[in-house]
């Protein structure tokens, strides 16, 4: 199967790639990039005036698979993704059961190879069951191609529990992915606390209480010499907090979600419970923290935490609605939007953020358009307009905050392994 992919804006951060030309692919690699290639195929498709860059990668997702169907699975979950532009997902363990075993890390891969349409990468939770009292046994399941390890949706309380697993996890060279938020401060708020909830009434939750865990997971990874990944950047405080840790040469990165990087508190005001996520979005201070944390590379990289909820789990009063919603579908437009047509980051480095350089930090075969290279291509429409429209996902749990948003920029197409799983929004058939 060859597919010649014409003068489309190849923007590729790996390579320093920038330039107008064609690229050729063939039996599910990067076969040749020129300046013009007029070799026979079986499919040609003309990208002028948009960008092809290598896959897009979102290194946190929830596919809620085993056990939560109802909210999401391998295949809903990945035609989310491939519909989104993204070619790569790594999904969570917090699902029933715990993904905290070889035989389960094996049984998810082996489903999303069948199953899926993208690539799934799988993480095992660094404590079993979640329960943060007893590490599992990482060197199995990193045996089994788990990519990372986290207890993600919980703080590892214990500090000999992280410690004893900074050590393991870096014996097999695998990275740690923290949920820092301390649980106490945690447990009774339901949002930022700040200005906004004082004027609502709402208990808030205080932006130390990421920072405090942060630091302590600095201090590990220092200690340790173990890659640890803060997952879900939200605070002021932990992005000064990492933005010297690495000024030291601490093994520490992180990671920013979406709606953290383009929304603050207000959101809540409406009482939506599509805005209930962990952590709280925050004030605008915070966003504007995270956004010169992602542009001065603190912030390794842009991920969803897409975390879709049954209909049912949050259709009920805000306190009550459990954190996340899905965002597969709307982190290229949302992003484009609010970072690149606002002239805040240009294109080379949202490509660099959400594909170059979380391929890099997990040592992941792919983030590239080099020849020989699977064939994982994100192609954009930078200038295409749409909204937002729930009614039309591919995910199961469609609450979103960014419902009716005006959006400029959208994937056109998504390339996995050669074959194309999405065109102009509609995911080809398998």
């Amino acid at each position: 199967m060859k597919t010649l992919i014409k003068n489309g804006h190849l923007v590729d951060p790996s390579q320093h790639l920038d330039a107008v030309k064609d690229l050729l692919v063939e039996n599910g690699r990067i076969a040749r990039i020129a300046d013009h290639i007029e070799d026979p195929c079986d499919e040609v498709y003309d990208a002028s005036g948009l960008v092809v860059a290598p896959g897009f990668i979102d290194i946190h997702t929830h596919m809620r698979d085993p056990g939560y169907e109802a909210k999401e699975d391998l295949v809903s979950g990945t035609m989310a993704a491939a519909a989104g532009g993204i070619t790569r997902v790594a999904c969570m363990p917090n699902t029933k059961p715990v993904i905290d075993s070889a035989i389960l890390v094996s049984g998810v891969k082996k489903r999303a190879e069948e199953e899926g349409y993208v690539h799934v990468e799988v993480i095992g939770a660094i404590t079993k069951g979640e329960k943060g009292q007893e590490i599992t046994e990482m060197g199995d399941m990193a045996l089994r191609g788990a990519m990372a390890f986290s207890d993600d949706g919980h703080f590892v309380e214990n500090p000999n529990i992280m410690l004893l697993a900074a050590r393991y996890a870096g014996s097999f060279d695998k990275a740690l992915i923290c949920h820092d938020i301390e649980e106490g401060m945690n447990h009774d708020g339901y949002m930022h606390e700040g200005a906004v909830s004082a004027r609502l009434g709402v208990p808030g939750i205080p932006s130390i209480a990421e920072d405090i865990c942060v630091a302590r997971d600095a201090i590990i990874a220092e200690y340790t010499g173990t890659h640890i990944h803060i997952a879900h950047v939200a605070s002021k405080g932990a992005v000064d907090i990492i933005r010297q840790a690495k000024k030291k040469g601490i093994p520490i990165t992180c990671e920013a979600a979406v709606h953290h990087l383009t929304l603050t508190d207000e959101a809540c005001a409406s009482f939506s419970t599509a805005t209930r996520v962990s952590p709280p979005l925050r004030s605008w201070e915070h966003v504007e923290a995270v956004r010169e944390g992602l542009k001065d590379g603190t912030i390794d990289c842009i991920v969803t935490d897409h975390a879709p909820h049954a209909d049912e789990e949050k259709d009920v009063e805000f306190r009550y609605a459990p954190n996340g919603f899905c965002g597969l579908e709307t982190s290229v437009g949302v992003i484009l939007t609010e970072l690149y047509h606002t002239k805040l980051f240009t294109i080379n480095e949202i490509v660099d953020k959400m594909s170059t350089r979380p391929a890099q930090l997990f040592g992941l075969n792919a983030g590239t358009l080099q020849e020989g290279h699977n064939a994982d291509i994100t192609i954009l429409d930078l200038d295409k307009e749409w909204t937002v429209d729930s009614s039309r996902f591919y995910t199961k749990g469609r609450l979103t905050p960014f419902e009716g948003k005006h959006c400029k920029g959208k994937a056109a197409a998504t390339m996995v392994d050669g074959q194309f799983v999405m065109k102009d929004g509609v995911v080809c058939k398998k």
